[in-house]
């Protein structure tokens, strides 16, 4: 007689369970949580202005933290971003200041970012190079190859045409073309990790690189073209950021690489490869950037946004070891 309810109850906790388990939904809660008490702590937080602001500062490393999931997923990952970021905008505002229209140059930014992902993958891929070293060996290339264009001073690119400003400054149907496109690289890619036949094998070789293998999965090939991926978004980021400011620094995009990182572990990737989602590095980007708007908005020195940065990468890390030590156990 009491077999129904008891079944009814295994199901909702299991269903609790579940839900439980999911690491967007734990996220969306952080932040819930974090907005009503920054509300609180300064009456401008909800401002539409501010809120506008927070999402506009949070595009790029949305953008890059896409292809760092990526990049995790597959059990690797880029510390070149941020310097491929910075390239990718010094060659477009070089070229376009040296009499090439802006759209050839953005191309030619994009072919300078996909030629450094391609030699990466290539390294990784074929000659088995470990991620961290050929991406830090890649880092300091990349960002070589910035300073030396620019001789270290950041260039203002003028006279460039409306129509290429108003990717970084322009508004559609009231809301900046900069959030659109972030939702276009959001909703595809997330698409494609959830249902392209590329997607699983890349979990495939994050969860077991050698069974992959085995199963007749060509590594090193799916390789090559994640770091190409990564890269290209990277580019993407560092001509939108031209596009924006105007300026092609060969700092663009420092740090970024911490920041993409630190979204990505937050929003539920793995460093040790075979977990992370698109929508989860998205929204562990729009908690770091909470963070950083928060400190704004208290008055705390821009200084301190590294070393919180740093603070979160260091908390998301342990947080991912000690589950896994946990699911081991």
């Amino acid at each position: 007689m009491d077999t129904a309810p008891v079944n009814i109850d295994k199901e909702r906790e299991t269903w609790l369970r579940r839900v439980a388990r999911i690491r967007e939904l734990t996220i969306v809660l952080v932040i819930v949580a974090l907005c009503i008490i920054l509300s609180f702590m300064s009456s401008s937080f909800l401002s539409v202005d501010n809120i506008v602001t927070t999402i506009l500062s949070i595009v790029m490393t949305a953008i890059v933290s896409v292809g760092m999931t990526v990049a995790l997923v597959s059990g690797g990952f880029d510390l070149s971003v941020g310097s491929v970021m910075s390239m990718a905008g010094v060659v477009t505002g070089s070229l376009a200041l040296n009499g090439v229209n802006i759209w050839l140059a953005a191309i030619f930014g994009l072919l300078a970012s996909l030629c450094s992902g391609l030699i990466t993958g290539l390294f990784i891929g074929k000659v088995k190079i470990n991620p961290f070293i050929m991406t830090l060996g890649m880092q300091g290339v990349v960002q070589g190859v910035a300073y030396v264009v620019t001789q270290g001073a950041p260039l203002s690119v003028t006279g460039v045409p409306k129509s290429f400003l108003y990717l970084g400054q322009g508004n559609l149907l009231g809301i900046p073309v900069l959030i659109w496109i972030l939702a276009v690289v959001v909703v595809v890619s997330d698409f494609i990790m959830r249902r392209a036949v590329v997607a699983r094998k890349v979990y495939y070789i994050g969860s077991n690189e050698a069974a992959a293998y085995l199963s007749g999965i060509r590594v090193s090939k799916v390789k090559v073209w994640i770091y190409i991926f990564t890269a290209l978004l990277a580019g993407i980021a560092g001509i939108l950021t031209l596009s924006r400011f105007s300026v092609a620094a060969p700092t663009a995009g420092q740090g970024m690489e911490l920041q993409a990182i630190a979204a990505c572990i937050i929003g539920g990737a793995s460093l040790t490869g075979g977990e992370g989602t698109v929508l989860g590095a998205l929204l562990g980007s729009v908690l770091v950037g909470i963070v950083n708007d928060a400190l704004v908005l208290l008055n705390v020195s821009v200084y301190w946004q590294s070393l919180v940065t740093g603070f979160v990468l260091i908390a998301a890390v342990t947080l991912d070891v000690l589950t896994h030590r946990k699911k081991a156990n």
